[in-house]
């Protein structure tokens, strides 16, 4: 298949650099036309300042810079969470870029592409067969979205591992024309104990993205590093989370994909591709468990 121009400019420009500059214009205090750009950003993308916990986003006193703005905390009744023991809450505000079972170790990343398990979760052939024929959902988060990503069911953090990689944009247009895109760009996979077995959250890193949060870990990237990382934690130590519970945010857009086992999942019917969703709602049912 012919390279298309725009995805050729990507493989071509210093993603990391670039993103490492918006990283620091983002957190910078003194950035000239700071109340300019993020009124521009308001209008552009259209930010709901209603449901902001600080509405006044050109307090500098409470959003010292643009990436406080774009990190945002909600009311707390902003993004009521699915409360039934047995329902799935969606992990992030966005669009669904797929949703649905593994075809054994196959995912979908959008109509006619297709990757591996083994891809996504850097060979790790422990939680390729936990998850083999498992049930996914991919959620993507544009800049307008609410960054911050909750856990979509009660869990103790168990390990994370952080896979160095591109940063290609994830916008639909590469999920389109980039082969293999999410198992291409760097990532953070936090894995979760539950009560229906191990649990799956993957933050996918893309150019801008400029940083990668947890609660636990605090910033994981930068610095990138050209290393896989893993660190464990022991069931004393590990954090627990309840569901819809903050744990980690973007700098800005991206996406989250959540991994569960095989027969534990049924999604919701209306839960389909390019459909929005929002933090806290349900998306399926567990089958077994909880």
């Amino acid at each position: 298949m012919k390279t298309k121009p725009l995805v050729l400019l990507q493989t071509l420009l210093p993603l990391h650099a670039l993103s490492r500059v918006m990283h620091w214009l983002m957190r910078s205090s003194k950035l000239p036309g700071h109340n300019f750009f993020l009124r521009l950003a308001i209008r552009k993308y259209n930010i709901r300042l209603d449901e902001v916990l600080e509405p006044d986003v050109f307090d500098r006193d409470i959003y010292p810079d643009l990436n406080s703005c774009f990190t945002r905390a909600l009311k707390p009744d902003a993004r009521p969470i699915a409360k039934g023991a047995q329902e799935i809450c969606s992990p992030a505000d966005g669009t669904i870029s797929a949703i649905g079972h593994l075809n054994d170790t196959l995912l979908l990343q959008a109509k006619g592409h297709e990757y591996t398990l083994g891809e996504l979760l850097a060979n790790d052939i422990g939680l390729i067969n936990q998850f083999r024929n498992g049930a996914y959902a991919t959620i993507y988060l544009s800049p307008r979205d609410y960054h911050r990503v909750h856990i979509p069911l009660t869990g103790k953090l168990t390990k994370m591992v952080h896979v160095p990689g591109r940063l290609f944009s994830v916008s639909p247009y590469n999920m389109q024309n980039i082969p293999r895109l999410f198992a291409r760009n760097e990532r953070v996979i936090s894995v979760f104990n539950t009560a229906i077995g191990p649990m799956v959250v993957i933050m996918v890193g893309a150019i801008f993205v400029g940083s990668i949060e947890t609660v636990w870990a605090g910033e994981v990237t930068p610095p990138a590093g050209k290393e896989i990382s893993t660190s464990i934690y022991p069931e004393s130590a590990g954090d627990s989370l309840n569901k819809g519970e903050e744990m980690g945010r973007f700098n800005m857009g991206s996406t989250v994909i959540v991994l569960f086992p095989e027969n534990t999942v049924k999604w919701n019917a209306d839960r389909q591709a390019d459909s929005k969703v929002r933090m806290g709602e349900n998306l399926g049912e567990l089958t077994t468990g909880g």
